[in-house]
């Protein structure tokens, strides 16, 4: 016997059509009415702190998206390298962290000694932490006072800008510059330490702790100051590891690590000093995470002070070196060999390395590839300002306006040498 067979169907549900059609009609009112707004913060602003240009897209005043368009000082530094004797590219590196030249000189040397298998006499050595930790205290000195007058806090910029100018009279007597020091050379350093350095240095050490601990007492409990910079800018670790942030950014969202300590060069594992962090992750932990690494700066610059050692600042290679300009002077042999090494340049073996130097900005490191000779076949920069802006379009994103000068205040990056 035959069965009918029937056919199911689900009758519409005309309510959920209805409640779709409203939200549909609303989303498309809300759009007419509230059209975002496009809005480039930069290249030239006071808040981006050189030639940054921000995409901010606006909804009423708060960010739903923001994208940072970097390059405007690009200059091709590694291509630059790749077509100069070692030491030639020593005056480059001044350009890219040009707030901390010091710190660079020395990334860079360290690099090419890697390469070429040298390690400077002790008091090589200690000179060059000595340059290191005040171009930390400088750069340190700025980035607080910068953020500092980002959010209206004025007397501290002046207040820091005014020790920073102390730390280029050092400078200069070191070096002989004050913004742009080219003070290394492979295997060493320009010059010893000047006549009565260590006696003015202290003196700026004696005066700057408590510098350090008035702008503190200025900022610490400053309601205006923590209003503007708690809670805003937030990081997570997880966030902080994957987009590869590193220095004072990193450590304020509660990750120790700090190459000085992590993978000690030029003696650092001598010194003792605290590495700060913070759990925070936002901007006002990156303020106070740079405030103390100025006094354990202080710290490392006092220890280097009483230890500093006696002897030779340069290794002793007289195919690699150039001769004492006295000798060259006096002796025939001596000028053809310091042309030798000025026309031909240090004779690299071949292979490959990478030096990571833990600069104020974070993790500035130098990758060379050598094929041999006096010049690099490939050399490559990485720039911990340029990949600690990475993070922007995720921390910017749901954030107001008036929040983006403190956040990039906090951030600290400087832009020559993001775009290198």
């Amino acid at each position: 016997m035959a069965t009918k067979q029937t056919t199911h169907y689900e009758a519409p549900d005309n309510a959920a059509r209805a409640v779709q059609a409203v939200a549909d009609h609303q989303a498309e009112a809300d759009d007419m009415l509230g059209e975002k707004m496009v809005l480039n913060m930069g290249p030239s602003h006071p808040a981006t702190h050189g030639v940054l240009r921000l995409i901010l897209e606006l909804d009423g005043e708060v960010i739903s998206k923001a994208t940072p368009d970097v390059g405007f000082l690009h200059r091709g530094d590694e291509k630059i390298a790749e077509n100069m004797q070692y030491n030639q590219f020593v005056p480059y590196t001044d350009r890219l962290d040009y707030l901390a030249p010091l710190a660079n000189n020395v990334a860079y040397a360290c690099a090419v000694e890697k390469l070429m298998g040298w390690e400077l006499p002790e008091r090589g050595q200690a000179v060059r932490v000595i340059a290191c930790e005040l171009a930390r205290i400088s750069s340190h000195m700025l980035g607080v006072g910068v953020c500092a007058m980002d959010v209206g806090a004025m007397t501290v910029f002046l207040y820091t800008f005014n020790e920073r100018e102390k730390i280029y009279n050092l400078c200069e007597q070191l070096t002989g510059a004050r913004f742009t020091t080219s003070y290394t050379r492979i295997g060493g350093q320009t010059r010893d330490l000047p006549d009565g350095f260590i006696e003015q240095l202290t003196t700026f050490l004696d005066e700057c702790e408590p510098l350090v601990e008035e702008v503190a007492t200025l900022l610490d409990k400053n309601k205006i100051f923590m209003n503007r910079m708690c809670d805003i800018g937030h990081i997570s670790k997880e966030d902080a590891i994957s987009y590869g942030l590193t220095g004072p950014n990193l450590r304020a969202s509660g990750v120790a690590r700090d190459l000085r300590k992590d993978n000690p060069y030029l003696g650092y594992e001598q010194y003792d000093f605290d590495v700060p962090i913070a759990d925070e992750g936002d901007c006002y932990a990156r303020y106070q995470i740079r405030l103390e690494e100025i006094r354990q700066s202080i710290r490392i610059l006092r220890q280097a002070i009483v230890s500093l050692p006696d002897g030779p600042i340069n290794i002793i290679d007289p195919k690699s070196t150039l001769p004492e300009k006295e000798r060259v002077l006096m002796s025939m042999e001596e000028l053809i060999h310091h042309f030798i090494v000025t026309t031909q340049g240090i004779d690299a073996p071949k292979g490959e390395v990478y030096f990571g130097h833990e600069n104020p900005k974070g993790e500035l490191g130098f990758y060379i590839h050598s094929k041999g000779g006096g010049v690099p076949h490939r050399l490559k920069i990485r720039s911990p300002s340029f990949i600690n802006l990475s993070i922007c379009p995720e921390l910017l994103k749901g954030t107001m306006v008036s929040d983006v000068p403190a956040i990039l205040g906090s951030l600290d990056f400087v832009m020559g040498e993001c775009d290198r």
